[in-house]
Order: C-alpha cells, then sequence, then structure tokens
C-alpha cells in the first residue's frame, strides 16, 4: 500500500486504519495481560500477608510461572495458539494455580513449627518432616484438583460457535491447573525441606497479628454454630431458595454483547436498485453516521463479488464504523442512531459489530440475533404473513432493527419458444439460448491491444437496444438453411415481474423476519415474541413458523450443559466416595455446590442480570473449586480422628472443632487467592477481550465467597451431626477404617 501511495496523484490519499480487525485483538490481548499482571500482584500479596515470610511466599509463587511455561508448552505441543480465550483460561486458573502449593507449605511450616517444639532428643529430620506433611496432605489435593479438573468436561462437548470460544478455555485452564498440581507435590516440598528448615518462620513460629485475630474470632464462631445445626441448616436452605427463584427470574442470553470499538452497519433497498442509487443511499447512511460525535470514520462496499465469503448484491452495502465513545453511554447512542436511521425512506438499516455480526451470520444466515422464518408454499402469502409478523414484533419491548426480507417482484423479460417452429426451422432450443445468451449477456471473440495491456472484446447487444421491446422481436437469427427470421417468429416475448430470488430451507420456500435486541434479554423478548405472534397472526394449512439465531443455539448450549453438568456432579460424588469411603462424608462436601450458588446468583445480577453461555460456565467452575474447601476440611477431620493427632479432649466435638480451626488459614489463603485473582478481570467488564471472561469471574468471585464463608459454618456443625465419624466417636489410631485421603 505504501508503493501504491507513491504512485497515486497529489492529493489522493489511501486510508489504512479505517477498520483493522488486529485494532481489537491487539486491545484484547491487552486487556488481559494487564488483568493477569495484576491478579498476580494480588496473589503474591495476599500470600505474603498470611505467611509472612519471604521465603514461603517465594516457594508458593514459584507454582505460579512454572505452571504458566508448562501451560504454554503444552498448548504449543498440542497445535493451540495464545489467543483471548487461552488467555482469559490461564487469567481465570491464575488464583488457582497456587492453591495446591499454598496448601502444601502452611502444612509444611505447621508440622515443622510442631517438631520443632519438640525435645532435641525427639526431633526428626527436615527431610522427613516435610515428606510426612506432604503424604499427608497429597491425596486430598490430588482429589481436590481432579475434581476442579472434572466439572470442565462438559466444555469439550460443545459445539459451534460456543464450542470454538470455550473449547480453547476449558483447555488452557486444564492444562494449567494440571501443571500446578504436579509442581506442588514435586518442586514445592523440595523448595520447603531446602530454604525452610531452620528458616526464622519456623523458629519463631509469629503469625500476624490479624491471622490470630481471625482464628479468635472462628473459635467464638464455632462455640456459637457447631450444636445448631437445624437453625443454620434451615438459613441456608432459605438463602438457597431465594436464589434458585432469583436465578429463574434472570434473563437469558447466548453471548455477552461484545465491545469492539467500531460497528457494522448493513444497508439494503429494493432489490434490482442500480447501483448508482444503491451507492447514493449507502452515501445518506454514511452522512447520518458521520453527524454524531462518536463516529471517527466509516468505511462503505456497495455490493461485493459472488466469490467472496462475505458476498452483496449490489442493492446492499456494509460499512464499517470507527467508534471513539465520548460522554453519551453506548446505549444511548445507538437507540439515536437507530431513531434517525428510521427516518430514511427506502432502505433498512440493521446495526451490527463485525464479530457479531459474523456469529449471527453463522447462526441464522441473517444479520441479526433473531431469525424468524415463516415457512409455505405461496410467495405473496409468505410476504403477507412477513408484514404481519414484523407489526407484531415491533411492537416487542427490547426489539430493535425489525427488517422483513426485501423479496419484491421485479422486471423480467420473458422469452418462451414456440416448439413447432423451431421444429419447422430446423433449430433446436439449445442453439436459439444460446444466441438470445450472446445477445444480452455478450461473449469475448478476441483481445484488443493498447500497449502493455489487454482488454477483451466482447460481441452484444447495445443496452440501449435491449429496453426496446419491438427491436427485440425483430432481432434476425439464421436457421441452419441460411435463412434469417426474426425472434417473435421462433418466440413469445413479453415483459413480465417476477421475484428477485426465493429462499429456500430443506426443500421449503421461506422468508425471514431478523430483529435484534437492545435493553433486553434475548430469552424474555423471543418468548414475547412467540407468545404474541402465536395469538395474533393466523397461519393457513401449510405454513409453519421457526424461531433461529442466537435463541436456538443458546437453547441447544444449555441444553448440553445441563445434561453434562449432571453427570459431573455424579461424577464428583463418586470421586468423593472413593476418596472418603463414605457416602456421608461425600454428601456433606458435595453441600459446597448449593452454597456456591447463593453467591453465584448474585453474581449474575452484577453482571447485569442476565444469564449466558460465559455465566452459566462460570457456575460450573464454581462448582469444582468451591468443592475443595469441603474436601480440605473433612479430610483433615478425618486425619485428626484416625491418628489421634491432638492432646485435648478425645471427642468428636474437639476433633471437628480443631480441624475447622487448623482449616482456617488454608481454606481463607486458597479462596482469596483464587478470588483476588478475579478482581482485575471482574472489574474489566466491558473493555474489549473480557467480554466473556469478565461475567465467568463474577460469578466465580460472588460465589466463591458464599461457599467459603458457609463452608466454614455450615460443614462442620453437619458433620458433627451427620458425619460417619459419628458411628466411631472414640478417636484412636485403630478408631476406623474409612476415608482413604487424609489431611
Amino acid at each position: 500500500l505504501a508503493d501504491i501511495q507513491q504512485s497515486l496523484p497529489a492529493g489522493m490519499k489511501i486510508e489504512t486504519r479505517l477498520f483493522r480487525q488486529a485494532d481489537f485483538i491487539e486491545t484484547s490481548i491487552a486487556n488481559l495481560m494487564a488483568a493477569l499482571r495484576d491478579g498476580a500482584l494480588l496473589v503474591v500479596a495476599i500470600v505474603f500477608a498470611f505467611l509472612l515470610s519471604a521465603r514461603s511466599t517465594a516457594i508458593t509463587l514459584v507454582a505460579l510461572p512454572l505452571s504458566l511455561v508448562a501451560t504454554i508448552l503444552a498448548m504449543q505441543a498440542l497445535g493451540a495458539t495464545i489467543n483471548t480465550m487461552t488467555l482469559g483460561g490461564i487469567a481465570i486458573a491464575l488464583g488457582a494455580l497456587v492453591d495446591d502449593a499454598i496448601i502444601v507449605v502452611e502444612n509444611i511450616v505447621r508440622r515443622l513449627r510442631e517438631n520443632h517444639a519438640k525435645s532435641v532428643q525427639q526431633r526428626e529430620s527436615t527431610v522427613h518432616v516435610v515428606f510426612l506433611a506432604t503424604r499427608e496432605i497429597q491425596g486430598s489435593i490430588v482429589f481436590a484438583t481432579l475434581i476442579i479438573m472434572l466439572v470442565f468436561v462438559p466444555l469439550f462437548f460443545l459445539s459451534g460457535v460456543e464450542g470454538r470460544l470455550m473449547v480453547p478455555l476449558g483447555l488452557a485452564y486444564v492444562i494449567s491447573l494440571f501443571a500446578s498440581l504436579l509442581v506442588s507435590i514435586t518442586v514445592t516440598p523440595v523448595l520447603a525441606s531446602i530454604f525452610l528448615g531452620n528458616s526464622q518462620e519456623v523458629l519463631t513460629h509469629r503469625e500476624p497479628r490479624f491471622v490470630r485475630w481471625l482464628h479468635r474470632a472462628y473459635r467464638r464462631i464455632l462455640d456459637a454454630t457447631l450444636t445448631r445445626w437445624k437453625e443454620i441448616s434451615l438459613l441456608s436452605a432459605a438463602l438457597l431458595v431465594a436464589a434458585l427463584i432469583s436465578l429463574g427470574m434472570a434473563g437469558q442470553s447466548f453471548l455477552p454483547d461484545f465491545n469492539e470499538g467500531t460497528l457494522t452497519v448493513g444497508v439494503e433497498t429494493i432489490p434490482g436498485t442500480a447501483l448508482a442509487d444503491s451507492a447514493r443511499l449507502g452515501q445518506t447512511v454514511e452522512e447520518v453516521l458521520l453527524a454524531h460525535p462518536e463516529v471517527v470514520a466509516t468505511a462503505r462496499r456497495t455490493g461485493r463479488s459472488p466469490l467472496d465469503p462475505h458476498a452483496l448484491d449490489v442493492h446492499q452495502s456494509e460499512i464499517e464504523v470507527s467508534l471513539k465513545m465520548g460522554e453519551r453511554s453506548k446505549e444511548d447512542f445507538l437507540a439515536a442512531l437507530r431513531a434517525d436511521f428510521a427516518r430514511l425512506a427506502g432502505v433498512q438499516v440493521v446495526v451490527g459489530q463485525p464479530i457479531s455480526h459474523r456469529i449471527d451470520h453463522m447462526l441464522s444466515g441473517t444479520r441479526a440475533n433473531i431469525a424468524v422464518k415463516i415457512f409455505g408454499a405461496d410467495l405473496a402469502e409468505l410476504r403477507k404473513l412477513a408484514q404481519e409478523v414484523r407489526s407484531v414484533m415491533e411492537a416487542v419491548p427490547g426489539a430493535a432493527d425489525v427488517q422483513p426480507e426485501q423479496q419484491t417482484d421485479i422486471p423480467f423479460l420473458t422469452i418462451k419458444y414456440r416448439r413447432d417452429a423451431l421444429a419447422r426451422h430446423g433449430l433446436s432450443a439449445a442453439e436459439l439460448s444460446e444466441s438470445i445468451e450472446v445477445a444480452f449477456n455478450g461473449r469475448t471473440v478476441g483481445k484488443v491491444l493498447q500497449g502493455q495491456t489487454a482488454f477483451d472484446l466482447v460481441v452484444r447487444y447495445d443496452p440501449a437496444v435491449k429496453d426496446n421491446l419491438d427491436t427485440l422481436r425483430a432481432t434476425l437469427l439464421t436457421t441452419p438453411t441460411g435463412a434469417r427470421l426474426p425472434l417473435s417468429a421462433l418466440a413469445d416475448i413479453q415483459n413480465d415481474r417476477g421475484p428477485y430470488f426465493i429462499n429456500r430451507e430443506n426443500v421449503q420456500r421461506k422468508i425471514v423476519v431478523m430483529a435484534n435486541v437492545a435493553g433486553r434479554d434475548l430469552k424474555s423478548v423471543v418468548e414475547e415474541m412467540q407468545a404474541k405472534i402465536a395469538q395474533a397472526v393466523q397461519l393457513p394449512a401449510g405454513y409453519h413458523i421457526e424461531f433461529g439465531g442466537q435463541f436456538e443455539s443458546a437453547a441447544e448450549a444449555s441444553r448440553v450443559l445441563l445434561l453434562l453438568g449432571t453427570a459431573v456432579v455424579a461424577g464428583i460424588f463418586l470421586l468423593l466416595f472413593v476418596a472418603f469411603g463414605s457416602v456421608r462424608d461425600a454428601l456433606l462436601v458435595m453441600l459446597n455446590l448449593p452454597l456456591s450458588i447463593i453467591g453465584g446468583v448474585v453474581g449474575v445480577y452484577l453482571a447485569g442480570g442476565v444469564v449466558t453461555i460465559a455465566s452459566t460456565i462460570g457456575f460450573i467452575t464454581l462448582f469444582g473449586i468451591a468443592t475443595r474447601n469441603g474436601v480440605m476440611m473433612i479430610s483433615h477431620i478425618h486425619h485428626l480422628i484416625e491418628h489421634a493427632d491432638y492432646d485435648r479432649a478425645e471427642t468428636l466435638l474437639d476433633a471437628v472443632r480443631r480441624g475447622a480451626e487448623e482449616r482456617l488459614i488454608p481454606i481463607l489463603m486458597t479462596a482469596l487467592a483464587a478470588g483476588l485473582a478475579l478482581v482485575p478481570l471482574a472489574l474489566s467488564a466491558g473493555q474489549p477481550g473480557a467480554e466473556i471472561q469478565a461475567p465467568m469471574a463474577v460469578v466465580i468471585l460472588c460465589g466463591l465467597l458464599s461457599s467459603t464463608v458457609l463452608n466454614m459454618v455450615v460443614v462442620p456443625a453437619l458433620y458433627l451431626r451427620f458425619g460417619a465419624a459419628r458411628q466411631t466417636p472414640e478417636a484412636g489410631p485403630a478408631s476406623r477404617e474409612a476415608g482413604q485421603i487424609s489431611a
């Protein structure tokens, strides 16, 4: 382009930055990298605040770069690329990458302190203590991580657009989490044995002041709630019911709205419109756009080659609009834009965005969120029904850019062969057709050379002659005998009108009424449209209506996620049963699933009150992360009971109380690390690149908060009442064999 620019006349400039898809990609990646950076800094701050040791913090955080490097290398080996979705998966997993290392380091430090408190004769070697401390919690973190990885399985079964978007995200998350697990049970213990054996952290046994305050506060909470399981259960159940009701009232959509910084405006006029007139109407739309201060520049294409992947006829234009938002919100700007377009006569205008526009086109073949397809045999009846459906759809709040297909009749020249006349003069229909085709479309018969440029020499009728019906009838044709006959002697020629095009789907004729959604969720708009159309539009026999577009894809994706999500919950139960050897304990750990829903629903409303595929996957992710807390607590209570690893009265109540207290800090550290790492991503809602990840982050963050708080209160109380350990209340090394993991 730079070379071409130099050869252009003075004053002519090629504008190269009207629309570049690379701009959106670069901005998106920059935003996600910033979220990764800020999330990592928050993780470092949380780990140091709790451990108050540079050595322990450094050992814990080693898992972060090693896991990220392993993830990138593994994805490269699998042929995956680094894009906004894979970066988003890593950003969501960021806090969880250090969770396993946090648990390992915290347990090692605690056991080293206990070992140091013993007399010199009873002390064990640092390596042996680190080995035992790691083995003590190894099983629990392996099972907890496997559960988190299991919940991502449904993503790999998604198809279509949602599959192309979500599979890379899930792949990056699972690989990074598995890498962090390997680091935490291999590299982390080795570093701990080298650097923590005689560290000041172990020798002085100092804890941050706020950690001691947390222990005291939590001890009072446990004293008040451990024996009041009924009240706690009723309160939790009431919160869950309220959350489920609120979730049912939330709106539903397919994908969150993208913020691409550009618009794609589709302009369509009556089929058959000349290119010059279509270009003039397109320019009028550009002038309307440029009258708004948010519009920086426009680039228009009127008509595109039939071989183009996004072919347009000459009566259609596509305008790429570069934006720079000012004081007005995007919603107000689009509303004002649509109001201006509504005053334009003779054109249909649909407002979208480059990526969103193409997603809609892939889903339904239209340029809008909703495609209402009317099927039937008679074109006139289909057009009448389309106008009725359009009137109903326009009356639905939230419907925008409601437009039926431009299926109008255009002038045709009809030539009907007289077979008897053709046979009498020795002509075939193919020969006559070839002559007519040459007259109207032309035929290349040679080349004309001008300097170094060659032009085709085409023989055809003068365009002015084609408009005169009498001249066409008088066209002379040569028969095989050499006689010359007028075309009217061989065929009946007359002007007629017919459809410009006829759309079909599954062999049936159809017409489509399309619409976008603005200021409301997709599901409620579609459901209201369906109800009003069924009531107001009377369909003749043999005619039917189908809804397509994003609504159809959202319903299919939700169905797949629901079925596979149910299977994943069953898989989580089986893993927990294998881990604990008890149905009771497995169900108690799974209490974290409904407890996490409570906060997750709050997150949905904070993110706009609309459930999308992104927020649904956020819930699925949340289930796996939240389960970890219950696994860590109950497995540690198991360990205390089975090994009599405490000095106070050997009762189940003491075991539950001590187990909960000792797990408080590890659970808070892992939850805060996972949650605060998501804060930059959650705060980036609406920024390019974070449209899908931000709603997921908000749901996970809020759900993690509710599940962590309630887990620390509800699970100990219910375990004391219903746990498998109640069957053998006597603590001791041989008291029970149930459970295959301990922590």
